[in-house]
């Protein structure tokens, strides 16, 4: 029976899953009467007693508690009969997920590029879900913050309005709802936009958007109604510390927290962020297998205006900028390395909530794993949004101050925008899922369900598999450090 000890303070919400075994060449005694007789000790060579927490043994063990790692425990509990726990060193939505506008867009998605694929599919799964839940009786609104807004790619010059019209058909070609609106139509879809007559948009009106705490809160009631069956479990407040591999075998056994050893019977899922490719070096650093995940923390700025009456704002809206930003690429070096400030990036972005409040963004830039506020960034994608919405130009921001919130997030940046999906070279049964950058939450649903594909060994049924992993896994020789690009497909 799995149970949280009494002298920790980690946030533990248990099922009955069956006692573990130890693992061979790792004797574990009881110790009594001090602690609770979960508790175990491991013996070492000065034969003093190391506390070790409980042991728990689940089927997949899940590191992260954002989006992506509760839709992966999610897709396993719904269709498998699989237990899992999900592990993290803080609780759910405190990374990127909580950070985030919400979109769910295609808008700004290309036609025939490596994820594209992956967005449609996502895109597909967010809609079934709201259907689920208005099939329940329930209004998605209400319960995911739900809202079908339709987005808008806006440009305002003659350049970027010939590359919304060739974007609008790329999009028709893929079989995408989409349109082009000239100035005159995007002034009737968006009337306090300022709009010149070079000024166009593509505009795809089944684009969603979505309440991300909203939404996690809901998925994660969903899991906790596994608990009773013995299928789920959480640990948070719980640093993964290392895993557990016994010598000359090639899969891992689980991992050990601050608190706590988790066992994985059949697989251990990596969905940490921006902090999964620090996590990979950590965990594999005793280990003979070198793999390079490049993950970078981006930061992210949002202004959200609460029930603001302020602007009326119909749609979803981003400037054409934010594409070429979002590609941008981060200089060569550490993650703590010096920033110029030429890496930071503003982008107006515009929505309205399902609270009715105005969502402002955004902005991007590589500054390592810092998470202050920069009263500087939030002036820009103030002044950004005044270009663009006159009637912001005449409020003072610090007067609004008192009724606005500003969202930090460190996005999970991957060069050329590929997230990184699937199994750790050299490690049958450690996946890695993360790189996801601005799209988390629109991506979310799909690359929960390519992992638990992998993890069951189903054939693929989505060919966005092969077009991601081919190219996103990269394996190294510790003793050449020469690193390699790896074909996951051989696997």
């Amino acid at each position: 029976m799995i149970a949280a000890s009494a002298t920790s303070s980690s946030s533990v919400v248990a099922a009955s899953f069956p006692a573990s075994k130890p693992s061979r060449g790792r004797p574990l005694h009881s110790f009594s009467p001090s602690f609770p007789s979960f508790l175990n000790i491991r013996r070492r060579p000065s034969s003093s007693l190391h506390i070790v927490a409980a042991h728990h043994s689940v089927d997949v063990v899940v590191v992260g508690a954002g989006v992506i790692g509760l839709t992966i425990a999610r897709q396993l509990l719904t269709s498998s009969d699989l237990s899992v726990a999900v592990v993290d060193k803080a609780v759910p939505c405190a990374g990127a997920t909580g950070a985030g506008q919400g979109y769910i867009w295609m808008s700004h998605k290309t036609p025939g590029t490596d994820i594209w694929e992956l967005s449609v599919r996502s895109q597909g799964l967010w809609e079934q879900l709201a259907d689920s839940i208005c099939g329940e009786g329930l209004d998605p609104a209400d319960v995911i913050g739900w809202k079908k807004t339709g987005s808008l790619l806006i440009g305002n010059t003659i350049e970027e309005s010939i590359i919304l019209q060739q974007r609008v058909k790329q999009f028709v070609e893929a079989s995408v709802a989409a349109e082009y609106l000239s100035s005159d139509d995007l002034m009737l879809e968006e009337p306090d936009l300022t709009v010149s007559k070079e000024s166009g948009a593509a505009f795809l009106p089944n684009d969603s958007q979505l309440d991300a705490k909203q939404t996690v809160a809901f998925i994660q009631k969903g899991n906790r109604n596994f608990i009773s069956q013995g299928r789920y479990a959480e640990f948070f407040h719980n640093p993964v510390k290392s895993l557990l591999r016994s010598v000359g075998k090639s899969e891992v056994e689980g991992i050990v927290t601050t608190k706590h050893t988790v066992l994985g019977k059949k697989a251990v899922v990596v969905a940490a962020g921006c902090w999964s490719g620090l996590l990979m070096d950590e965990l594999l650093k005793e280990t003979d297998i070198g793999v390079d995940i490049p993950v970078k923390p981006r930061k992210g700025h949002l202004l959200v205006l609460e029930n603001c009456d302020v602007l009326q704002v119909n749609h979803g809206l981003m400037e054409v900028g934010y594409v070429n930003h979002q590609r941008a690429k981060a200089d060569i070096g550490t993650i703590s390395d010096p920033v110029n400030d030429d890496q930071l990036s503003i982008s107006m972005t515009a929505t309205i909530d399902v609270h009715g409040n105005l969502v402002l963004g955004s902005s991007r830039q590589f500054v390592g794993f810092c998470d202050k506020v920069d009263k500087s960034v939030i002036d820009r994608i103030w002044k950004r949004a005044g270009e663009f919405f006159p009637k912001l130009k005449d409020i003072n921001l610090d007067e609004v101050d008192k009724n606005s919130e500003v969202r930090i997030g460190l996005r999970p940046y991957m060069p050329e925008g590929k997230p990184v999906i699937g199994l750790v070279p050299g490690l049958s049964n450690l996946f890695v899922a993360a790189g996801h950058e601005g799209s988390g939450l629109c991506l979310a649903l799909g690359t929960a369900e390519m992992i638990v594909d992998m993890i069951l060994r189903n054939p693929a049924k989505h060919y966005i598999c092969h077009l991601i992993l081919e190219e996103s896994r990269y394996l190294f020789s510790k003793s050449s450090g020469i690193l390699r690009s790896y074909n996951n497909a051989s696997v």
